[in-house]
């Protein structure tokens, strides 16, 4: 009964596939493989290009100490990421703009980014973010949401041999040692994760942190991350995806879950764990893609964000799966079906999607 549910959940992904939009990219014949193109990735770079530089609007997250932070622009705040409307879409501009740079040589913004990067990313704003997480009240700011967007910003310059580059992640690795080491002491003292679709989510946070920490070769982090996961994870059963998702949600507690232990556990175990966390009934409804009613609404925009967080999520489960797994067409076709549904939506002309979405598209089409 499970095969024939899932089977027909694959069927109904097939016909219900539209035309997609082939300037921003194209799908291998069997749906595994999704490659963005040149027009995509120039598309999709203008969006950070906006607004790395922009100050305003600006929400800044801020705890302040007294009347001397308080009155401080976001730019003396955060000389380095101080655009994009915060910190951590600031931060993942960057990425995204790094990442666009590596896998597209021709792209025809390429100066522009390599200036702007420069501007922000220089050793003495770096010191000045720092010193902002050295405050007695900033030590759990951006935890661990922006944290792991800075980690996969650091991974990209790691794996990247440009002078620029270099440059970059000589200047950033001071903020990545900070970042590591207040996740190294929150780790042991994290009872229970955050199970939310939005930032705070600790899925997510680790499955980059992992990303990073593998590629950086930092074993006492890697294995810090893969304890934390098994215990805050590993007994979990029968998710509760019905309840996705919130309305302001841009993650899902039930694949970025899945996502964070398809990275610690053999794929053997992995997918006993799997079967035991995702029924053929909550799968079904996972694939079902969000109604987002409002994109001029900064929280209703979120629900576009979890159209490409959904399809990184399900591409990378899939290839975990064991073969002939029936859910893993199923898991492919609703990937792109997510995609296709918020990529023409990202350029709307409303700062409250086009601050950050452009990220979280790039992801969704480069992660492999």
């Amino acid at each position: 009964m499970q095969r024939s549910i899932l089977l027909f959940i694959g069927l109904i992904s097939l016909t219900i596939l539209t035309a997609q939009p082939r300037q921003f990219f194209t799908v291998s014949k069997d749906s595994s493989h999704f490659s963005l193109t040149l027009e995509g990735a120039s598309h999709l770079a203008s969006l950070p290009l906006k607004c790395l530089q922009q100050q305003y609007p600006n929400k800044t997250n801020h705890t302040a100490a007294g009347d001397s932070d308080q009155l401080m622009t976001p730019m003396q705040q955060h000389p380095a990421f101080y655009g994009c409307f915060d910190w951590h879409s600031c931060v993942h501009g960057h990425w995204m703009l790094v990442r666009l740079l590596k896998d597209f040589p021709a792209l025809p913004e390429t100066q522009r980014i390599r200036m702007a990067i420069s501007k922000n990313i220089t050793v003495a704003n770096i010191t000045q973010e720092v010193k902002y997480f050295d405050g007695v009240l900033s030590k759990s700011y951006e935890r661990t949401y922006g944290w792991a967007w800075l980690l996969k910003l650091q991974q990209e310059l790691l794996t990247w041999k440009d002078a620029d580059a270099v440059k970059w992640r000589s200047a950033l690795q001071p903020l990545c040692d900070t970042v590591i080491a207040l996740w190294m002491r929150y780790l042991p003292k994290q009872t229970y994760p955050n199970r939310t679709g939005v930032h705070p989510n600790t899925a997510f946070g680790l499955v980059f942190a992992l990303d990073y920490a593998r590629k950086a070769g930092n074993k006492t982090f890697e294995a810090a991350i893969v304890t934390a996961a098994k215990q805050l994870y590993g007994n979990d059963k029968n998710a509760p995806s019905s309840w996705e998702p919130d309305g302001t949600d841009f993650l899902s507690p039930s694949l970025e879950e899945a996502d964070l232990m398809r990275n610690v556990l053999p794929k053997e175990s992995f997918d006993a764990w799997f079967n035991n966390w995702i029924s053929p009934s909550s799968l079904q409804h996972l694939t079902q893609l969000p109604v987002v009613s409002d994109r001029t609404d900064m929280q209703i925009v979120h629900l576009d964000g979890l159209c490409f967080s959904r399809s990184w999520c399900m591409k990378s489960i899939a290839k975990q799966l064991p073969a002939g797994d029936p859910r893993k067409p199923v898991l492919l076709q609703a990937a792109i079906r997510h995609l296709n549904a918020s990529l023409p939506n990202i350029a709307s002309g409303n700062y409250g999607g086009e601050h950050w979405l452009a990220s979280f598209a790039v992801y969704a089409l480069i992660n492999e």
